[in-house]
Formats: structure tokens, sequence, C-alpha cells
């Protein structure tokens, strides 16, 4: 049976001359030099609170080893280096051996890091993480990915995947679609991952074949300054971006650019739905429907 277990419960009351005296004494700084993790920092600049994280991961190991008889520990590749002091640090103090795995990280095809800490990182959570979001993340793939990502994310069979792989061009999206549909499935369930496809449908296809109701949505009061609702949607992460974006030629609004930023939106924008579109980029849409 898994158990959850927060590090603060033994982290946050050590004393830190107590914990230098004894566990710091048992880690070389010329060993940690050579770690991977620490040598690929070094070239960009690293804190010294960075390079002390390899002796709490270490000493976390010893807990866990002590507390729960833990004897294995998983992470990525580029943990390695912090996985094994704690191996060192349970043999030197409990006479025991400790093991690990690592795993290769997941990339793009562009070589960045799919993680909590990546930039565009998503939340599973659909409080935080909409499915309709969610939808759009495995949408906007990379074209060189999606086929590694059906295979990795997916329980697609094999051989329809491999069908998947044969698209090219445009016909790449029918591609996008199914890894977007698959993946929401597993996570949010089938009919949340169907009514994020409408909502797709409805923002990115014209509306003729997608249920606007299915979009993501936001109530506001009319009249309402645009560069204020871009802000309160967060589609900017605030006015003076709003301001940045509009001036970048960024946002329409029912499809028609706007160029200036004291625009007020009132009621006669507003279709028969009480509802407008506000858009930035070509990739976040959202309807805003006024408040009753």
């Amino acid at each position: 049976k898994g158990q959850i277990v927060d590090n603060a419960d033994w982290l946050l009351g050590l004393k830190y001359i107590d914990f230098l005296r004894d566990y710091g004494a048992l880690f070389s700084v010329n060993v940690m030099l050579t770690k991977a993790s620490v040598k690929s920092r070094l070239e960009k600049g690293m804190s010294f609170l960075e390079f002390n994280y390899q002796l709490l991961q270490a000493y976390d190991f010893l807990e866990l080893f002590r507390r729960y008889n833990c004897k294995l520990q998983i992470g990525g590749d580029d943990q390695w280096g912090n996985i094994v002091g704690g191996i060192d640090l349970v043999r030197r103090l409990e006479q025991t051996e400790v093991g690990c795995i690592t795993f290769p990280l997941l990339t793009t095809a562009s070589g960045a890091k799919m993680g909590k800490t990546a930039n565009g990182a998503v939340w599973l959570d659909e409080k935080k993480y909409s499915p309709y979001d969610y939808f759009q993340f495995w949408v906007n793939a990379d074209d060189r990915d999606v086929a590694r990502f059906l295979k990795l994310f997916t329980f697609l069979p094999m051989s329809e995947i491999a069908e998947l792989e044969k698209l090219q061009g445009a016909d790449i999206r029918k591609a996008k679609q199914v890894l977007a549909f698959e993946a929401t499935k597993i996570l949010h369930g089938e009919e949340a991952a169907q009514e994020a496809l409408k909502g797709a449908k409805a923002a990115f296809g014209g509306g003729a074949s997608g249920d606007v109701d299915s979009m993501p949505k936001y109530e506001s009061s009319f009249p309402v300054s645009i560069v204020s609702l871009l802000a309160e949607t967060g589609l900017c992460s605030s006015k003076g971006d709003a301001r940045r974006s509009i001036a970048g030629g960024g946002i329409r609004v029912n499809g028609e650019k706007v160029t200036d930023p004291e625009l007020s939106l009132d009621s006669e924008m507003l279709d028969d739905s009480n509802a407008l579109l506000l858009q930035k980029g070509k990739k976040n849409k959202l309807r805003i429907i006024k408040q009753p």
C-alpha cells in the first residue's frame, strides 16, 4: 500500500549547525562537483541553496529508510547524483545497501523538458487546469512529437498509431485530435473528453461542427474595458501585458483585431446568446458571457 509523506516532517525541525556537523561532514565537495546535475548548473550559475539540495535529498532517503524501511528510490535521470548521495549516506550510517532506479526525462522534439517546473506545464487537477485546457495542451503538441506521445500517453493499438503516423501536413491535426481526446479521456473521462472536443471544434472549426457551450467561458458585466477584461480572465497576466498584446496585434474580439487599448466592450457586440468571443493569439479563445 502506497503512502504519501511530507519531508517537512523531518526537515523543518533540523538545526543547521547540527545538520552540517552530523551529515555535512559525510559529503565530499569534490565528489559533489562531479555530479552531472551540479556540473550542468555551474555553467549557468548555481546558488548555495541549490548546491545544498543534494544533502537534503540524501537525508530524505535516510529518513525514509529509518521511518518506513524504504530501500528503493525512483526518479528522473537528473536526480541520479542526489539519489546516489542518499544511497551512500544510508550505507555509511546504517550499514545497509539501498538502491535506485532512474528514468530518462521526457522531452519535446525541441529538447525542452516536460515537467512540473517546465514552462507550459499542466495540472492534472481539473480545478487548476480544465479538461478543455488539457485537451488543447495535447492538440498544440509539436508535429514531431505526436506519434511518440500517442505511444506514451494513450492505450491505442500500435496498429492504429502506425496509421496515424502516416498523416502529413495539415492532416496531422487529425492525429493531434486523437491524441488530445484519448489523453483527456484517460484523465478526466470520456464525457469530459467529448465536451472538450466539442469546445475545440466550436473555437477553431468555425462553430459549424462544435458546441459553443462547451468552450471555456467567463461571465462579465458590460460595458467593460478590453484591457481590464483581458487581465481579469487570465488571457493576459496583467493590464500592462494586455496593452502590449493589443499593440502587437494579438487580440481579437469576435474575430476582429483590436487596435485601441481604450476600447470599451458593450452589449451591442454580443451575439444572440448574449456572448462574444475574446481571443489572444491563435490558440487562446474565451467565450465572454454577459452576467444576468
